[in-house]
């Protein structure tokens, strides 16, 4: 089955941001001294998948990677993780408009920083070059080719062009997303509190009854008791907090080896 010229367009734009996104990382990169990746062919791996493991054993397949101390033949300290999504809905919009907010803002409260490019402003991006980016659930596969036929006929200052005008409209949250780009840069570890508890659970069936465990209990009495959890406080210079708990010395180890 042939493709439609409604995919394709929908491949050129997100192609296109995605070059976008890159090209404002990679000045980022050059400005601090960075390797940036992305998926692509790089003699430090096997694959052109751009793959990393968090440091809870997870594996995440990425867009970009900032790395510190990074080049072509060696991985090296990763210091920024960058992930794109290009989605365009017509159905239900007001819907969607308010799904995607909330997935945001639950985004954000997870630590995550978001870049959001607004529809409205890449559609503004193209019509400086003539182009009505535009579409929705009515737009012709017809018109779908003429649009696909106006951008191959771009030349590269006509492209540049649509980036500098998408520079210009998102400058402020541009601005904004790289400069919590950099604040991370600059954060430093300022104090690790690790925190051993020994002992062994206590199981009662009332309140009352905990009340008088503990009441009863002898605080200065020593004990052989195994280690039951290992609990972290990683501080940072900037105020940001990272607590973690682990059952064992290994992951607790593990945890701590991934800030070297």
């Amino acid at each position: 089955m042939a493709e439609s010229f409604s995919h394709k367009w929908g491949q050129i734009l997100g192609h296109f941001i995605q070059e976008f996104i890159r090209e404002t990382l990679q000045q980022v990169a050059d400005e601090h001294g960075f390797y940036l990746d992305s998926q692509r062919k790089r003699k430090a791996r096997i694959t052109k998948k751009v793959s990393w493991q968090d440091r809870y054993g997870n594996y995440h397949d990425l867009d970009y990677v900032l790395e510190r101390g990074g080049t072509e033949d060696t991985l090296d300290l990763p210091v920024a993780f960058i992930e794109t999504a290009w989605r365009r809905y017509t159905k239900h919009s007001r819907n969607k408009v308010q799904e995607i907010e909330g997935a945001l803002d639950q985004l954000e409260s997870k630590g995550f920083k978001i870049l959001y490019l607004k529809y409205d402003n890449i559609v503004k991006s193209f019509t400086s070059v003539g182009i009505n980016a535009s579409f929705n659930e009515s737009t012709l596969e017809a018109d779908f080719q003429n649009k696909i036929e106006q951008w191959k006929k771009l030349s590269a200052p006509d492209i540049t062009n649509i980036k500098n005008q998408m520079l210009s409209l998102e400058k402020f949250q541009i601005d904004k997303f790289i400069n919590t780009l950099e604040q991370s840069f600059a954060r430093l570890v300022q104090q690790v509190n690790i925190i051993v508890l020994h002992g062994q659970c206590q199981q009662t069936a009332t309140v009352e009854n905990a009340i008088e465990y503990i009441h009863n209990y002898p605080d200065n009495q020593p004990t052989l008791a195994p280690p039951l959890k290992y609990e972290i406080d990683i501080r940072y210079n900037n105020g940001d907090l990272i607590h973690a708990i682990f059952n064992n010395k290994i992951e607790a180890l593990k945890f701590l080896r991934t800030f070297i």
